[in-house]
């Protein structure tokens, strides 16, 4: 019974430790070649890393946000919550305060809700990427944020990978100890 046991917790891990692997490298190397954040079911995972926006989103979070058209950006509201490009390309999330109309364009004044003042600089529609719908994972962004420098890449994707190696080189040299250890069976002449 101990052996079934502790060979299952040792597939279990094997299992998740690949996963784990694939999972991981498939978030670096689409982040590197796309040179944006991850994408599932037409949202991107963006990482938090100021507080800003605390309480609402934590430093460290990821948000998922959902990609918006051109014409679904006229349509945001005071109230929601959005990630844009500032006038430096960086990407930001805070809280519209304002709609502003004129001229058949769209701008928002926006703040991040733990800042005390608006931005200094209305947003223009087609600088919004998306629309954050509430769905955070708290101090993921540090790991995935992690992830991406060279450290981050060695310790979590080729490490990992150079340990599942050994551990697959062992298992194989353990099963042939055992077959070597066990008497052959005799063969009977008839």
């Amino acid at each position: 019974m101990k052996k079934t046991i502790i060979t299952w917790v040792n597939r279990l891990t094997t299992v998740l430790f690949i996963l784990f692997i694939v999972i991981m490298s498939t978030l670096i190397i689409s982040n590197k070649l796309t040179n944006q954040e991850a994408g599932i079911f037409g949202y991107q995972l963006k990482n938090v890393l100021s507080g800003s926006m605390e309480p609402t989103i934590q430093t460290g979070s990821i948000i998922a946000i959902e990609v918006l058209d051109q014409k679904e950006r006229k349509k945001l509201q005071k109230g929601d919550v959005i990630t844009f490009l500032n006038k430096d390309n960086q990407l930001i999330t805070h809280r519209i305060e304002k709609v502003k109309n004129a001229n058949n364009h769209v701008a928002f004044v926006t703040k991040g809700d733990n800042n005390d003042t608006a931005d200094l600089e209305p947003i223009l529609s087609s600088n919004v990427v998306g629309k954050y719908g509430g769905f955070t994972i708290p101090y993921l962004g540090y790991l995935i944020h992690y992830a991406q420098t060279p450290n981050g890449i060695l310790l979590l994707t080729i490490f990992p990978g150079i340990s599942l190696l050994a551990y697959s080189a062992f298992s194989i040299w353990r099963t042939l100890k055992n077959l070597d250890n066990h008497p052959k069976d005799s063969i009977e002449e008839k």
